[in-house]
């Protein structure tokens, strides 16, 4: 067979095919290969002259473990962009060396789930990678400002993420705002230290400023006066923002003429009367987000009109009046996006005012507009036929009927969500005309069937999100219709669909994209299907089986040897034992682990298994085994980058039904 193979390849005085191939071809063919990292580890073992142009060509990486940075950083030379959010242990040694390697190339970095670097490991990157552009230091809450000061000295900085560094104050702001003139984004979310003083600092000395996130810092109107000062400034968050009200933003005498976006979201203080000052001079703005703030009446929606470009209006969880809808409906305006989610006041006669008028709208939802009905739908329908997105969860009032109008006029439709809702297989058979449909969730929708998830397969073709969390009518029927017909599915849920069986999976093996199962409460899957599921799927990154309690050691096996990418499992009250989650450790990957009610697992089993699992960064457990195991163990994983969750509820037996019948049998007098 080596002998047929190397002939294959040659052409002539001992010239091999692949020697005809310019670097530039090959990289042209590696750039299609991103979907799936195996791919790219399949391509670099072909060859060795494959395997140094695949290290020459990679320009992004997101490792796994930082105890192997040296080697890896030393194979790809000319890394641009290193993801370092799935190593919690990255310190002040790791940033030494990565800032020694990688030197001029670096031009991003992402730290935003590590915590032990300091002042120490930044001024080394900062210096040594003088390219930087991009840093994202999110979560690193015990940088204090010295760290800050390091950060400044990396003087190309062009984004900065600093959110939830609740230590930095103003002079760590200042020191950015004076070392990094050429900023044009900074996220500042909970930093609680800054003030207005440390926020001025950054609008006059960073005149570039594109994007600024301010949400939940104790901010008052002081500081807005020099933001919207900023001639370039786009995107503004101001969410949470309680210290800004209407009298502070009335004294404001001019807008930023150069804003697109403004979030106002939770800002409990501030009316129409504080917004229509903040936004005046703004004639720009193409999105407003005012979520869970001041109630939107008709003055709220008259402040708005003079918005000629608005594209975008999020309302979530705000109190809605008719009339305010008549008015948003009134706008010259035509919006492309509309968020009513958990907006308590929407009426059939606002909603249908509203989308007669905005028949461009492309993204609408509705979410937990509990009193609309037929009416509303049958205006959506009719009037906003290029809707791509649709998310109507828990609309109870809304019947079955209404939901064929669905495919009938919007086939243009990319996300349909009808979870908690009154849909049947009518219903669905109209909705499998939506031949662009990627996502689809069907949650508690008890009216449904396999007739009606058949022809979804048929037609659905993009079908890449399923979500059928306790729609009990679907079967191994159902489920074999998806996979037959959705061969691009990444994401199912099936949990509670207590009559699906191995059948199910075993059509799933078919999905190669699939990398998200949640089947948790079906109790008829065994072992058999998750061992077809572990070897057709490859990409598999999330499994829940949670109350599959017929999966035992025997799934384990295939999925420790063929899952070589799962991050994240479930096995609460299966029936794994030590054996099976000692297999699991084999897996390099796994980083999150839940394990509770497991009858066949034993104290020793469960620290073996915690030790092998080297980069566990996360696991769930029954608090019994909190005095069961060493208090060493626990410090050692810690220490490891390793986080406990502990959980004291009482075991959760399931009946059969049929002992609930001999239960109420018993107790009929």
């Amino acid at each position: 067979m080596t002998m047929k193979r190397q002939k294959s390849t040659e052409i002539g005085n001992g010239t091999k095919l692949f020697d005809l191939l310019s670097e530039g071809i090959v990289f042209t063919i590696l750039d299609f290969l991103h979907s799936n990292p195996l791919d790219r580890k399949s391509f670099s073992l072909v060859c060795k002259f494959f395997y140094n142009l695949e290290s020459k060509h990679r320009k992004s990486l997101k490792p796994l473990r930082q105890q192997h940075l040296p080697r890896i950083l030393n194979r790809y030379p000319h890394l641009t962009h290193l993801d370092l959010s799935l190593c919690p242990r990255i310190n002040d040694n790791s940033l030494t060396v990565i800032s020694n390697i990688c030197n001029d190339s670096l031009r991003s970095i992402d730290l935003s789930r590590s915590r032990l670097f300091s002042y120490n490991g930044l001024i080394n990157l900062a210096l040594n990678c003088k390219n930087l552009v991009d840093i994202d230091l999110s979560n690193a809450t015990e940088l204090r400002d010295a760290a800050a000061a390091a950060v400044a000295e990396a003087k190309n900085l062009e984004r900065l993420w600093l959110g939830r560094c609740k230590l930095i104050t103003d002079m760590g702001v200042g020191c950015i705002a004076v070392g990094c003139k050429k900023l044009r984004l900074i996220c500042l979310k909970w930093c609680l230290g800054v003030t207005d003083l440390g926020i001025g600092l950054i609008a006059v000395k960073c005149k570039d400023i594109r994007s600024l996130d301010l949400s939940y810092l104790p901010i008052t109107s002081k500081c807005l006066s020099s933001i919207l000062k900023l001639q370039h400034l786009e995107d503004l968050i101001l969410e949470g923002c309680y210290g800004i009200n209407d009298d502070s933003l009335t004294a404001l005498k001019h807008g930023c003429k150069s804003l697109k976006k403004l979030d106002m979201s939770s800002c409990q203080n501030v009316s129409h009367v504080g917004l229509s000052s903040l936004i005046s001079g703004v004639g720009g703005l193409e999105e407003l987000i005012l979520a869970y703030g001041s109630p939107v009446n008709l003055s709220l929606a008259n402040s708005l009109k003079r918005l000629s470009d608005l594209q975008s209006v999020k309302l979530d969880g705000c109190v809605v009046t008719s009339t305010g809808l008549n008015a948003l409906g009134n706008w010259c305006v035509s919006l492309k996006e509309l968020r009513l989610s958990k907006c308590t006041g929407v009426t059939d006669e606002g909603l249908s005012c509203l989308v007669t008028k905005h028949r461009d709208l492309r993204k609408l939802d509705i979410t937990c507009c509990r009193k609309i009905t037929d009416v509303s739908i049958a205006h959506i329908m009719s009037s906003c036929t290029t809707l791509t997105s649709l998310r109507m969860e828990s609309c109870t009032l809304v019947s079955r009927e209404a939901f064929t109008l669905i495919g009938q006029r919007c086939e243009f439709l990319e996300e349909l969500d009808l979870t908690d809702n009154e849909i049947d297989n009518e219903g669905l058979k109209s909705i499998s005309r939506c031949f662009k449909l990627c996502s689809l969730k069907l949650g508690i929708c008890l009216n449904i069937n396999d007739d009606g998830l058949t022809p979804i397969g048929m037609n659905c073709r993009k079908l890449a999100e399923l979500d059928l969390y306790r729609s009990s009518g679907v079967t191994d029927l159902g489920i074999l219709a998806i996979a037959s017909g959705c061969l691009d599915l990444e994401t199912i849920n099936m949990s509670y669909c207590k009559d699906v069986t191995d059948k199910s999976l075993i059509s799933l093996s078919k999905c190669a994209r699939l990398n998200t199962i949640e089947s948790r409460g079906c109790p008829l899957i065994t072992s058999l299907g998750l061992a077809a599921i572990a070897v057709g799927c490859k990409q598999l990154y999330k499994l829940d089986i949670k109350k599959c309690h017929n999966i035992d050691d025997a799934g384990m096996l295939p999925l420790a040897h063929f899952s070589q990418n799962l991050r994240q499992i479930n096995l609460s009250y299966s029936s794994v034992t030590d054996v099976g989650l000692l297999s699991l450790a084999s897996i390099s990957c796994l980083q999150n682990l839940t394990v509770l009610h497991l009858k066949g697992l034993t104290p020793g089993g469960l620290g073996a298994a915690l030790l092998a699992c080297g980069g566990l960064i996360k696991a769930k457990l029954h608090a019994s085994f909190k005095a069961l195991l060493p208090q060493r163990l626990f410090e050692h994983l810690e220490a490891r980058g390793c986080l406990f969750e502990w959980r004291d509820k009482e075991c959760q037996a399931e009946l059969d039904p049929k002992c609930w019948k001999i239960q109420l049998a018993d107790m009929a007098p």
